[in-house]
């Protein structure tokens, strides 16, 4: 009986001590103003921020928390608890078509700085 309940019990186990390892658990909450905003101004600021032709195409600009929040004219970019919901996390992550992907024409954000944006936006994208 032992043996048969020992594959489950390993999966209980390692999926617990997995649970704390993503870019959201066991993570300090991450700041909007001290990574998410730097990284957003570094990769993002050039087109979307106020006369940038980005902000002039899509009314998105990345100058402020609230304008972030805002959105687009097509509607907001971000879902707070939602990384895989939020069109920011997947332009800038690459899991869209490449025409499209953020920055547009530009190399790809590091992966350390998009598992920021994702786990920012999965801790409900506050305003910290």
């Amino acid at each position: 009986m032992m043996k048969r309940m020992w594959p489950a019990l390993f999966s209980v186990v390692a999926i617990t001590a997995l649970a704390g390892c993503g870019p959201q658990g066991g993570r300090e909450d991450v700041s909007f103003k001290n990574q998410v905003q730097p990284v957003l101004k570094k990769y993002c600021a050039e087109c979307h921020a106020a006369g940038g032709q980005g902000t002039e195409k899509s009314g998105f600009a990345v100058d402020s928390y609230q304008s972030l929040m805002k959105g687009t004219k097509f509607g907001p970019v971000i879902v707070p608890g939602s990384a895989v919901s939020s069109s920011l996390y997947r332009l800038v992550s690459g899991e869209v078509d490449p025409s499209i992907r953020m920055p547009h024409g530009k190399d790809t954000l590091p992966k350390t700085d998009v598992s920021l944006v994702e786990a920012w936006i999965n801790q409900g994208a506050k305003d910290n």
